[in-house]
């Protein structure tokens, strides 16, 4: 019953509005405190920003960089609040770890124009893996409100050769909008979306791993992209143009009226 009641509470959380996913968590947690562990785990919650006084950079926090009640910024290697022994990356992924935060920093600004990106890696058995986030906000114009958060998770498992590594990228997206004009009205619109991937790719030093993980976060990121606006906007432009379908119709019948109206009174006339 409780994996039932899980698939329940997920599927209603991909249905609700992104801009309000921790309200909504929380009173889901609240109905169901059984489900507390597991939804935390599974629901992708929207992206917060730290500021990392060391250096006088933002950072974004998530599970990935978080131990206890600390979490770690890609900038300074430093947890905040500070921490003795958190968990650090091994010195050869921590050199890794810089060029990936400066490369998807010079690729968030070409993207996004502003925003925030953060990149943490971690030591795996075979290899490592990661999580690159980015979040965008809007211009805080009052009549238009919005935000862009991307959580992509990336295992690298390396071959025995070297050469070769195979890479798996989880991606979600989540983006919400909401406009307020005096014309239109206040309008609502949001959706997140995941996709997975999983691909072999030559190593080396013309292609080294920035390259095939920042190839791939590229190619998903611009395919999520399109999937948010052809099922999103493209839903609700088909919605406008069925209203303004409707109005015609409703002004052909009342055109329709009077031309019956005035048949009517001209062969009352006639008969006259």
């Amino acid at each position: 019953m409780t994996d039932q009641q899980l698939d329940c509470a997920l599927d209603l959380m991909r249905r609700l509005p992104p801009q309000q996913i921790e309200k909504n968590l929380t009173d889901l947690i609240d109905l169901v405190p059984s489900l507390c562990e597991d939804l935390l785990s599974s629901v992708d919650q929207p992206l917060k920003i730290a500021r990392d006084k060391t250096v006088g950079k933002d950072y974004l926090l998530c599970d990935y960089n978080r131990d206890g009640d600390s979490y770690r910024s890609p900038w300074s290697n430093t947890y905040d609040p500070p921490l003795q022994d958190g968990t650090m990356p091994s010195d050869k992924l921590r050199k890794l770890e810089v060029d990936a935060n400066n490369a998807f920093d010079q690729y968030r600004e070409m993207y996004f124009e502003g925003g925030v990106s953060s990149v943490y890696l971690w030591d795996l058995d075979h290899g490592f893996a990661g999580a690159i986030l980015i979040k965008k906000a809007g211009d805080g114009s009052k009549n238009i409100k919005g935000c862009w958060d991307s959580l992509h998770v990336i295992e690298v498992q390396e071959r025995s050769s070297g050469r070769s590594a195979q890479y798996k990228l989880t991606s979600t997206a989540m983006l919400w909008l909401q406009t307020s004009k005096e014309n239109s009205g206040v309008m609502n619109l949001g959706g997140s979306l995941t996709r997975q991937i999983e691909q072999d790719c030559p190593v080396s030093e013309n292609t080294p791993h920035i390259y095939n993980i920042g190839r791939m976060v590229e190619e998903m990121e611009n395919k999520i992209r399109h999937t948010l606006n052809e099922i999103y906007f493209g839903k609700t432009r088909d919605i406008v143009y069925g209203l303004r379908a409707v109005d015609q119709i409703a002004d052909k019948k009342q055109e329709d009226l009077r031309k019956e109206l005035k048949g009517f009174l001209q062969n009352r006339i006639q008969s006259q």
